[in-house]
């Protein structure tokens, strides 16, 4: 009966150690996906103003005319575009609310 309740003791800490070292590893991975999503959440803020500005300038056609600046101007709107693709915060917009399955 005593070896009994020592392996039960045995047991128990060591699974209160592992749970504790998964817990405490847990807390760091959410802190270290918190600063990302931050992170990415300010680079799409910059996207969306850039796109904004970008549109602004391309509105009155001014660098269109001049052949060097005009093809600057369209290989940066190009890579614009690229970007575009990477704003999380207007891809959020755009994506439709799912709805779930009935599975009855």
């Amino acid at each position: 009966m005593i070896i009994l309740i020592i392996i039960l003791s045995l047991a128990v800490c060591i699974l209160g150690y592992t749970s504790y070292n998964l817990f405490k590893k847990v807390e760091q991975l959410e802190k270290i996906v918190d600063s990302q999503e931050q992170y990415v959440s300010r680079f799409s803020d910059a996207v969306g103003y850039t796109k904004k500005r970008l549109d602004d300038i391309d509105a009155k056609g001014t660098f269109e005319s001049d052949d060097e600046i005009g093809w600057f101007f369209e290989s940066v709107k190009t890579l614009q575009r690229e970007l575009n693709d990477f704003n999380i915060n207007e891809n959020r917009r755009n994506q439709q609310p799912t709805q779930p399955n009935n599975r009855g």
